[in-house]
Order: C-alpha cells, then sequence, then structure tokens
C-alpha cells in the first residue's frame, strides 16, 4: 500500500479509500451487506493496508455508519484508533424506511435535510453516535444545498472542527463556482476551508475536467472520486464467472448514466490495453485515475477480489500513449452527479 498526503492537509490516507455505502442493511438496498457479510471485506481491505473508509449518514438509513464504526472498533481496537481515517457526509435525509415513513412524505419534513446550522449540528452528534468514536476524520457535504446562506453553512461546520467533532471538511459534486464562492466564504471569515472534493470523475465521465478539477488541483484539494468505475460498467463482467451482480440486475442508475455509444468504446479500449497489459479490466479503470492525479479513489465492494483489483492499481503504470488510447472515444456529454 502507498499513502499520501489528503490534499494540503498532514494527513496520510490510502491510495485507496474504501466506500462503505455497500455495508448495512439489505433492507434499504437488496445487494446491500449485513454486518456479518461486511466484516470479512473490511478485514480484508485492512490486511491489504486501506486505512481510508468512507460512508454517509444517509446510507442504509444510518446503519452503514453503525456497521462502519462497530467493524472498524473490532479490527483497530483500543488506541489504534488513531491509524484508520473515517470519512462520512451529511446534506440528504437519513432514510427512514425503517421506521414506516414512506420516501415521499418523509423528503417534505422540514430540517431532516440540507446544510442548515440546525441540520449539520444534530447530524454531526448522530453520526458520532452511530460511528461510536469521539471525533469523524472527514466530515464532507454530501451536495451543495442552495436553500441556506453559505455563511450559514461554513460557520456551523468551521463550529464542528473547533469543537473538536471533526478533523477536516470535505465536500462533494456541484459546480466550480459554487466550490470556489464556499472556500471564499471560509477565507474570508478565517474559517475552516475544504480540504477534499468527492466528486463524479471516471473514464466515461470526464466532465469534472473542465472547471473543477482544475481548480482542486491549483488550490490543493484532493481528489476522492465516486464512482470510479462507472457503477462497475468499466469492469467488464465478473472474473469470478458468477454472473451479472445482484446489484447490476437492481440499479438502474448504471443503465441511466452509462451506455452510450460513445461509453461502449471506451469499454472496449480498457478491455483491449488490460489483456494487452496482464491486468483485470476495473484494474486499469482505476491506474487511470491514479494517473491523473486523484488522491484516492472511493472504491465500492461487496467481495475481497473486488478490493484486491483496486489496490493492485497502484502499481500500474500508464504510459501517455496508453492513457490516449482510453480516452481516445470520450464524446463531451451532460453534467451528472450534481443533484
Amino acid at each position: 500500500m502507498q499513502y499520501v498526503r489528503l490534499g494540503a492537509t498532514g494527513l496520510q490516507v490510502s491510495r485507496v479509500c474504501l466506500g462503505t455505502m455497500t455495508f448495512g442493511s439489505p433492507a434499504w438496498r437488496p445487494w446491500i451487506l449485513d454486518e456479518a457479510a461486511s466484516r470479512p471485506v473490511l478485514r480484508h481491505a485492512v490486511d491489504l493496508g486501506i486505512n481510508f473508509f468512507d460512508t454517509a449518514d444517509t446510507y442504509s438509513g444510518g446503519e452503514s455508519e453503525t456497521v462502519t464504526g462497530r467493524c472498524l472498533a473490532g479490527l483497530f481496537p483500543g488506541a489504534r484508533r488513531e491509524e484508520f481515517i473515517v470519512a462520512t457526509k451529511v446534506f440528504n435525509p437519513v432514510d427512514m424506511a425503517f421506521e414506516g415513513v414512506g420516501a415521499a412524505s418523509f423528503s417534505r419534513r422540514p430540517n431532516l435535510d440540507g446544510l442548515s446550522r440546525k441540520r449539520i449540528l444534530h447530524a454531526v452528534d448522530a453520526s458520532l453516535r452511530r460511528l461510536g468514536t469521539g471525533y469523524i476524520d472527514l466530515y464532507q457535504i454530501h451536495r451543495f444545498d442552495p436553500h441556506t446562506p453559505l455563511e450559514e453553512t461554513m460557520e456551523a461546520l468551521h463550529d464542528v472542527v473547533k469543537a473538536g467533532k471533526v478533523r477536516y471538511l470535505g465536500a462533494s459534486s456541484m459546480w466550480a463556482w459554487q466550490f470556489a464562492k464556499a472556500q471564499q466564504v471560509a477565507a474570508a471569515n478565517g474559517w475552516t476551508r475544504f480540504v477534499s472534493m468527492q466528486n463524479h470523475y471516471n473514464l466515461v465521465y470526464r466532465e469534472e475536467e473542465r472547471e473543477m478539477i482544475p481548480l482542486c488541483q491549483d488550490s490543493g484539494v484532493a481528489l476522492l472520486p465516486w464512482s470510479p468505475l462507472a457503477r462497475g460498467f468499466l469492469a467488464g463482467g465478473d472474473p469470478q464467472g458468477a454472473g451479472p451482480s445482484l446489484r447490476s440486475q437492481s440499479d438502474d442508475t448504471t443503465r441511466k448514466f452509462y451506455g452510450r455509444e460513445a461509453d461502449l468504446r471506451i469499454r472496449e479500449a480498457v478491455q483491449r490495453l488490460a489483456r494487452e497489459k496482464g491486468l483485470q479490466p476495473a484494474t486499469l479503470a482505476y491506474a487511470w485515475l491514479l494517473h491523473k492525479g486523484v488522491t484516492a479513489p472511493i472504491v465500492g465492494a461487496t467481495q475481497d477480489w473486488q478490493v484486491e483489483q483496486a489496490v493492485a492499481a497502484i502499481d500500474v503504470t500508464l504510459t501517455s500513449e496508453e492513457a490516449g488510447r482510453l480516452e481516445a472515444a470520450y464524446e463531451p456529454r451532460a453534467v451528472l452527479g450534481h443533484a
């Protein structure tokens, strides 16, 4: 495993971040692993040297945080809390389907989502309880809140840092001007700025290269892309021969986001180059992101071999010519993932 600084901070993170949206309750999504099934995957990630784990309060109605926290406490007992980095998010409502509240009615209830001061101060305490930890290493806003003044959001986030509940702040998908404005509001008031950006970025979705990625690279903000394999689209099948995954059969977002003719050509290029280099397509897709200067892709996994394929990318070198072959078929597209 390799470890790098998180952007311009002194925090050391593994080059692969394990996303734990796949851990929690299958009652939320059929492809989610419960705690018993999650624990071996998390253990294998730790054995491979991963020290960086990303979740969100909204995943599995909070159960993902609970499962992640309990598993990590068992894998890093006692004083070893300093060895791992836990990241979570705030913005979306915490799904209350387990309490019999339908999503439609829940979404209309006040103060249960967004980035108001009230919401942030409540959400951070709730996340700490579920995670079973005294502090969150990286607290990220899951999306931009156009209905709350930035000054209110950034001051509340600064306050949870100064209260010792959060070590660093991060952001996720939004327009570059929104991110730049948030950083400026923080700087102008002496408040804590964001140190990372978790945005939508992979070989078949590269619109972030226009504005957001140059902005982050210029200002020393770490890049932690979500959906690095385009929800499995770039992986090109299950190398274990198990056929389509439960997620690929039930998650229609993949079909909505990916599958254009250009996307198919890119996937074919990934498969050809992977064969030439003796790699799995997923490993090559991760390697391309690292080649592009990404700090740590957010890797979703339900099987040990999926974690192994991601970690293997760290040792892959791509030439400019090889990267060009993977990128050649890309065609501009509408922005996806900000909402």
